[in-house]
């Protein structure tokens, strides 16, 4: 893996190589400021766990699995260079380049995504999940995704629509279906894809209702809110149906698209 990601690292980028990372930019623990977020940020050292209670407490049908799974089939047994722009805790494949602002344990590379340390044209799939609304600049990672896939690289990334704040460390804006049409206009072949209708709807009822019944007592909201995800969450496997209909881009939680440069 080393030897890999020196092999993309553009001329010029000074970086300090320690604990197994590239490190390019040093981490500022301060900015997580959220008090939630940092509940999420103790779960995320335990990986199964939290990606457990993702998978089932979480207000989103998990559609994004299906789309992983078919990318990591896809490159099996390959020698393709593939990055996980934005990875945080999760580690695909241990081919696979790990990259985020925060040196989590699988990452790979501590840099600032709006400008990547790699030559241009040198990576052949890009994965960007639900990256894209934390930064305050996304045209500048999308261009730099650009930048850094060869012609005829993939690129598989999912926003979000339909979704309540969420820091990580932090949360910008959100995309609709015409606009990731505008922001990826450079790429080919696009084909979007909604996820989640009633999760969407579901994650704007919790959040409601705990608003309500937490009176501004900010422990109170995180406690209630994840009784009231626990009691909530079945209602989002509606989705297996719903997030097929021909309009649930008008309220989708979000979008996993596929293109390419």
């Amino acid at each position: 893996m080393k030897e890999k990601i020196q092999s993309i690292i553009a001329a010029g980028h000074n970086y300090e190589y320690k604990d197994g990372k590239f490190v390019f930019l040093e981490f500022n623990e301060d900015i997580v400021s959220d008090s939630l977020d940092k509940i999420k940020t103790f779960f995320k050292r335990y990986v199964w766990l939290y990606e457990l209670l993702i998978y089932i407490i979480a207000p989103l049908y998990p559609s994004r699995y299906y789309f992983l799974k078919k990318v990591l089939k896809e490159t099996k047994d390959s020698d393709k260079i593939i990055v996980n722009l934005g990875s945080g805790y999760t580690d695909l494949r241990e081919d696979i380049i790990n990259v985020d602002l925060i040196p989590y344990n699988p990452v790979n590379v501590v840099c600032d995504i709006t400008k990547l340390p790699f030559k241009d044209n040198s990576v052949d799939q890009i994965i960007n999940i639900a990256v894209l609304e934390h930064v305050p600049n996304p045209q500048a990672v999308i261009a730099e995704i650009h930048r850094v896939l060869k012609p005829g690289g993939k690129l598989l990334c999912e926003i979000p629509f339909m979704q309540g704040f969420h820091a990580s460390p932090y949360d910008f804006q959100r995309f609709t279906y015409e606009g990731i049409k505008v922001q990826f206009q450079k790429f080919n072949d696009l084909k979007i894809h909604s996820i989640s209708p009633t999760g969407g709807m579901l994650w704007q009822f919790q959040e409601w209702f705990v608003m309500l019944f937490s009176f501004g007592i900010k422990p109170l909201h995180n406690i209630l809110l994840i009784i009231v995800m626990c009691l909530t969450f079945p209602i989002k496997f509606l989705d297996v149906i719903l997030q097929y209909h021909p309009l649930s881009k008008n309220i989708a939680s979000a979008f996993i698209f596929e293109c390419k440069k």
